[in-house]
């Protein structure tokens, strides 16, 4: 067995390891609207230029957290619009046009390669899957839509998750996890069953371009009463012979903590 090496850092951009430059795709569950947009407004807070995305669906409400929302579908000039939405407010959520069902469609991942050329932009982070809110998410076939330019896939999961029962309240797709873990409606969601979902790459990480770093961040540790069962989960995950994982961030967006976990 590995040694887990662990720190504390109080920042998303350290938890991360990120670099000048890079385009961050999260799949998963857990919070990453929530991530998306703590990591963006820290990197704006920098001083960097930041685009956030979607290659799915996102709420109108969720998508004006940005400062400036600029549509592709809207005018023809829409890049000109995005420039100068970056000049003015270092911040812009991009997408392609706001939908009748009250949520916003996301831009194509090819749009996302392509806008990620401007060496206008430091930082892209986009959300390449939906899992509705819930805790834990398995793909189906057409998930996630991950651009191939992207640098980071990180792959994100609730804790709230741990010892609570498989169900629709907590995983999303739970007849596909079903499939995958052999386990039944009802039965209880250990570390080990949860790291299956990060152990392979055709799981969480489907579709991830095999040059981006993969990274695991398991959230909301403030639901949670101690790290013992948080800190099993990221042991077996970096424990893994496939060394699919780089590192695992076992942190609370909502409390701004983060412990850096890496085999």
């Amino acid at each position: 067995m590995r040694e887990t090496l662990i720190k504390s850092v109080c920042d998303l951009r350290s938890a991360l390891d990120m670099g000048s430059r890079e385009l961050v795709a999260l799949v998963g569950g857990g919070g990453k609207t929530s991530l998306l947009f703590a990591l963006a407004e820290e990197l704006h807070r920098g001083k960097k230029r930041v685009v956030t995305s979607t290659t799915t669906k996102v709420g109108y409400r969720e998508a004006h957290r940005s400062p400036c929302v600029v549509f592709t579908g809207s005018v023809a000039s829409w890049k000109d619009t995005l420039r100068e939405g970056l000049q003015n407010h270092g911040h812009v959520f991009l997408a392609r046009e706001p939908l009748d069902s009250g949520k916003i469609d996301g831009i194509s991942p090819s749009l996302a390669n392509e806008i990620y050329q401007d060496e206008g932009i430091d930082y892209i982070i986009i959300e390449a899957d939906g899992s509705s809110g819930r805790p834990v998410k398995v793909p189906a076939d057409h998930e996630p839509v991950i651009p191939s330019s992207s640098t980071k896939v990180v792959a994100m999961l609730g804790l709230e998750a741990i010892g609570a029962q498989m169900g629709p309240e907590v995983v999303f797709r739970e007849d596909l996890f079903s499939k995958l873990t052999g386990l039944e409606l009802g039965e209880r969601l250990t570390p080990i069953v949860l790291a299956g979902l990060f152990l392979k790459p055709e799981r969480l990480f489907k579709g991830a371009p095999s040059s981006a770093k993969k990274m695991v961040f398991l959230n909301k540790r403030d639901l949670l009463s101690e790290n013992k069962e948080a800190e099993e989960l990221a042991g077996l995950i970096l424990e893994s012979e496939l060394n699919l994982v780089e590192h695992v961030v076992i942190g609370s967006i909502l409390e701004r903590n983060y412990v850096v976990c890496s085999g």
